[in-house]
C-alpha cells in the first residue's frame, strides 16, 4: 500500500520546520509528501527545498496565490497529485509523533476512514519543544503540554468505530484515495479559517456508507498553539454543514474533479 503524506500550511515557517522535522524521524517513510501552501512567502519554499534534500521520498510544494484562507482548494489540488492509495492529512504546526505514519498505515481498513488526535504544546513553550529532543512525557508531567491523554501512545490502540459528528479535526485524519475521489474532496465552498470544512468531508464519507474510526492512543500529533484566526465565516458555514446534513449528499459540486482532471487529462 502506498502512503501519501498532506501537510497544509500558510506562513508558519518555524511552525513547519518543526513538523517536518518530526517527518523525518517516521520509523515509516510516507511513498511521497505534499506541502499544500496557501500562499506561503518564500522562506516557506525555501525550508521546503532545504527539506526535500534530506528526505528520504519524494517531496512536492502544491503552491497557490494567497487570496484569503482557501484551504479547501490547495487540498484538493494536492488530493489531485497525490499518488498514493491511503492518504494521510495534517498541517504545519502539529508535529507528528514517530509512529504517526505507521499508526495510520497499520489503521487502514477498507470501509473506514481514520481520526487521530492530538495534544497541545503551550504557546509559551512552543519555541523550544524540539523533535526527537524533547521528551513529551516530561512536558506533560511539567505541564507544558495540555491534552496529555491524547498524546500518550498506549501498547494498543482505543478505536470506536462511529458515524458522529464530534471530534471531526482536519489536523488528523487519514482517507481511501478513491473514497476521496468519490465524494468528490473538499468542498471549495467554504471559506475562512476553521470554518467546518472538514466535518462536511466526514459527513459525505458517512453518507458514502464508510465508518470512521475515532482513535485514542495511535497516530499521534502535537499541536504547537498559536493565537486563534478569526472565524469571519462561520454562520454560513455551519449552513452549508446542515445543507450537507440534511440532504444526505455525498458528492459536493465544487470540489477536487476540476484539478483532477487538470493532473490526469483524458488520453488521445
Amino acid at each position: 500500500m502506498k502512503v501519501s503524506l498532506i501537510i497544509s500550511t500558510f506562513n508558519q515557517v518555524q511552525s513547519l520546520d518543526k513538523v517536518l522535522q518530526g517527518v523525518l524521524l517516521q520509523t515509516r517513510v510516507p511513498d511521497e509528501i505534499l506541502i499544500a501552501d496557501d500562499g506561503s512567502d518564500p522562506p516557506t519554499a525555501n525550508l521546503i527545498q532545504k527539506f526535500a534534500a534530506h528526505a528520504r521520498t519524494p517531496v512536492h510544494h502544491v503552491w497557490q496565490p494567497h487570496q484569503g484562507f482557501r484551504k479547501t482548494i490547495i487540498l484538493n489540488q494536492a488530493l489531485a497529485r497525490s499518488r498514493g492509495e491511503y492518504l494521510i492529512f495534517t498541517d504545519g504546526d502539529c508535529v507528528p509523533h514517530p509512529r504517526f505514519v505507521e499508526d495510520h498505515a497499520a489503521l487502514a481498513e477498507r470501509g473506514f476512514w481514520v481520526q487521530g488526535r492530538r495534544c497541545f504544546v503551550l504557546e509559551p513553550h512552543v519555541p523550544a519543544f524540539s523533535p526527537g529532543l524533547i521528551p513529551p512525557w516530561r512536558w506533560m508531567l511539567a505541564g507544558r503540554i495540555s491534552g496529555a491523554a491524547k498524546g500518550i501512545r498506549l501498547p494498543c490502540p482505543l478505536v470506536q468505530r462511529d458515524t458522529r459528528q464530534r471530534g471531526i479535526i482536519g489536523c488528523n485524519m487519514a482517507f481511501w484515495r478513491d473514497d476521496l475521489l468519490a465524494i468528490n474532496g473538499y468542498d471549495e465552498d467554504y471559506s475562512g479559517w476553521g470554518t467546518g470544512e472538514d466535518s462536511d468531508v466526514g459527513s459525505r464519507l458517512y453518507h458514502l456508507g464508510r465508518m470512521r474510526k475515532f482513535v485514542y492512543g495511535r497516530a499521534i500529533t502535537f499541536h504547537l498553539n498559536h493565537p486563534p484566526a478569526p472565524k469571519g465565516h462561520h454562520s454560513a458555514s455551519l449552513e452549508k454543514l446542515q445543507a450537507t446534513l440534511r440532504s444526505r449528499k455525498i458528492r459536493c459540486l465544487n470540489g477536487v474533479d476540476k484539478h483532477y482532471h487538470a493532473q490526469n487529462p483524458t488520453p488521445g
